[in-house]
């Protein structure tokens, strides 16, 4: 393969990693605990975009089954972020670790 190729597919890979990097910080993420009681949902750029709690859960007496649903819910729409990006990441760049956080 000559300098040439090789700089244009570096070139196309770059461009493919922005696009995608773009598309997954707007891309949505949902996930529910406690069978539904509450809903996490959060943006490909780490932002929460809303959370949705049951009627139920807002008295005093649930405080800390609520507080520990909504850590729950939050680590593991993190995890669905975070494990998304690095798929398709890989795809892209056939498992090879990019700098800058690609």
């Amino acid at each position: 393969m000559n300098m040439q190729a090789l700089l244009k597919q570096a070139q196309k890979m770059q461009k493919d990693l922005a696009e995608k990097d773009k598309e997954l910080k707007s891309k949505l993420y949902e996930k529910s605990m406690g069978g539904g009681v509450i809903k996490v949902v959060m943006k490909g750029n780490m932002t929460i975009e809303s959370i949705e709690i049951a009627e139920e859960l807002l008295d005093k007496e649930n405080k800390e089954d609520l507080q520990d649903m909504l850590i729950a819910g939050l680590n593991e729409v993190l995890k669905e972020v975070n494990a998304d990006k690095e798929s398709t990441m890989n795809q892209i760049t056939g498992g090879i670790k990019m700098p800058g956080g690609f």
